[in-house]
């Protein structure tokens, strides 16, 4: 199959309402999209993907008056949450509807919504009229795209068509939050955070731990490159191992001592935003480069820092002995 990049929306229409599979560009990372209703075009994305099926999908939608056709049950604090934030990157966990397969939501009785704050993407929604299915456009558990060319490096000549819609802004998956009775339950953090969500919604805020993966992107080992990563005192990890085929992500240090073979620092102003954006990029840069291996700083464990710290830990997980 010959996998083609343009800016067609007309295209992309077509090609999903047969059952053809998309990359299509958000603010977060692209993602690989299907009519969310057709199980035959999901089970495309596992494929193409080679995604567990236990491992629950997103789907997207065009505005927040969408989500009664999808869901019921839907809390006040969820409408109140997405008139501040949507479209953006914030996926809301709510009881679904039984339109919905199964297989979108890994057998869950809950189904994950979003609103993409894309000009392409709306658009293609708003012409769809269909909910779409789009995980990350890369091959399970590697690096997510944040560029079509990212997208067709992974997964050239297993789809048809990446709809271009240049690097994308906020660089990280969105925040995953639900709703239950103590208040806003968060799956995954994002750009969206904590702090925000409380003093929006005027609930408090807990933290989802352990469980079976019943939201996108909670499996331990997620988001790795090739190349082992670790979390560590980079200095220290320097000086254990030396910088010949060693590369470094950084949050704002410019140089270090001994100085490694490959250095990125994602914001050497110190803005988390900026690092957000430049972390997926930098992690597939070193990968390219043929680096042994990656070590990593932690970064504040504060706001986008958090969610940060979440992606470079699941990338760690899959070297871990």
């Amino acid at each position: 199959m010959r996998t083609v990049i343009g800016t067609d929306i007309d295209h992309a229409v077509e090609l999903l309402r047969g059952g053809g599979l998309v990359a299509i560009p958000t603010e977060t990372v692209y993602g690989l999209a299907a009519h969310a209703l057709d199980e035959e075009a999901v089970l495309r994305i596992y494929a193409a993907k080679e995604r567990p099926r236990f491992n629950p999908l997103i789907l997207h939608l065009p505005s927040a008056a969408a989500f009664e056709r999808y869901a019921v049950n839907i809390p006040k604090a969820c409408l109140t949450l997405a008139e501040a934030f949507c479209p953006g990157p914030l996926t809301f966990l709510l009881p679904k509807r039984d339109i919905v397969p199964d297989l979108v939501t890994a057998g869950s009785d809950r189904v994950a919504l979003r609103i993409p704050d894309h000009p392409l993407t709306l658009e293609l929604l708003r012409r769809l009229d269909l909910p779409l299915a789009a995980p990350s456009a890369n091959p399970s558990g590697y690096v997510s795209p944040v560029t079509a060319e990212h997208v067709a490096e992974g997964l050239g000549g297993r789809i048809p068509y990446i709809l271009d819609g240049g690097p994308c802004g906020v660089g990280l998956e969105s925040t995953i939050i639900g709703f239950d009775g103590e208040g806003v339950r968060l799956y995954r953090h994002g750009a969206v955070t904590a702090v925000q969500i409380r003093d929006v919604a005027g609930l408090p805020v807990h933290l989802a731990e352990g469980g079976a993966v019943t939201t996108p992107g909670r499996l331990k080992s997620h988001y790795a490159p090739r190349a082992p990563l670790q979390v560590c005192d980079v200095a220290d990890g320097l000086r254990r191992l030396g910088g010949a085929a060693t590369a470094v992500i950084s949050f704002q240090a410019t140089r270090f001592d001994p100085p490694p073979r490959w250095l990125r620092t994602l914001s050497p102003a110190g803005d988390l935003r900026e690092a957000a954006r430049n972390l997926f990029h930098a992690l597939r840069e070193l990968d390219a480069a043929g680096a042994d291996i990656i070590l990593a700083e932690r970064f504040p464990d504060e706001g986008l820092g958090k969610a940060i710290n979440d992606r470079l830990d699941r990338a760690q997980s899959i070297h871990r002995p």
